[in-house]
């Protein structure tokens, strides 16, 4: 057999939809997306994620690639400038603060989100690539991240010194109906029992943002 290069994908958690009848609840009383939930995109950005995904599993079956999927969580925050996907306000609550400038929050500040850094999916894109096999041709894996609201996105903006006025809550029907397709609570006990990793605190997260931005961050409080 000649060589079978491994091939490693950046999905979404957006390749889930709605909550099917078959959800499982959590310990915590949350219901939960699992590895196993149906995949139902409601929106185009998932549905072209779940279309990679399937063409990636059948080139795996076919011994072109040795393919890994990884459902990444919102990645936050993102260093750079607001753009025009719906998640950008999940960076930008906290990255323009930073800078001294505003930035809108177009959800309920209740709403739960599912999140990662930019540090760690960098160590799981790597580890993906480390994993030396996987067993059959399914080959999405959704990774841990851990879950919070934008109003405790704020709170550790300000526990780290950033000006948590500066965060305008102004809620946008559109962007609602995006963001709350996505799921907000997701068990990974595939994506553990491989490794991957995990943040430990949205406070953490900023931090790492700040030491990883310092050109960037202009406004810190003392505290």
């Amino acid at each position: 057999m000649g060589h079978c290069p491994r091939l490693v994908f950046s999905s979404s958690v957006a390749v889930y939809g709605p909550l099917p009848a078959s959800i499982v609840e959590g310990v915590d009383g949350e219901t939960k997306f699992t590895d196993t939930t149906t995949a139902f995109p409601q929106s185009s950005y998932g549905t072209q994620k779940l279309i990679s995904e399937l063409l990636i599993n059948d080139a795996t079956r076919r011994g072109f690639v040795d393919g890994r999927c990884l459902r990444l969580p919102t990645i936050v925050v993102r260093p750079g400038s607001p753009n025009t996907a719906a998640s950008s306000f999940c960076s930008s609550i906290i990255r323009e603060p930073l800078k001294g400038e505003t930035a809108v929050c177009p959800v309920d500040p209740s709403w739960p989100l599912f999140m990662q850094s930019p540090r760690t999916v960098v160590r799981n894109l790597t580890h993906a690539m480390s994993i030396e096999s996987l067993k059959g041709n399914e080959r999405a894996i959704t990774l841990p991240g851990f879950t919070t609201t934008p109003k405790e996105m704020v709170e550790a903006l300000g526990e780290v010194g950033g000006d948590t006025k500066l965060v305008i809550w102004e809620r946008d029907p559109v962007i609602e109906k995006i963001v709350y397709s996505w799921p907000g609570f997701v068990d990974t006990p595939f994506a553990n029992s491989l490794g991957f990793h995990v943040d430990k605190s949205m406070k953490d997260i900023v931090t790492a943002y700040i030491e990883d931005n310092k050109t960037d961050v202009k406004r810190l409080n003392a505290k």
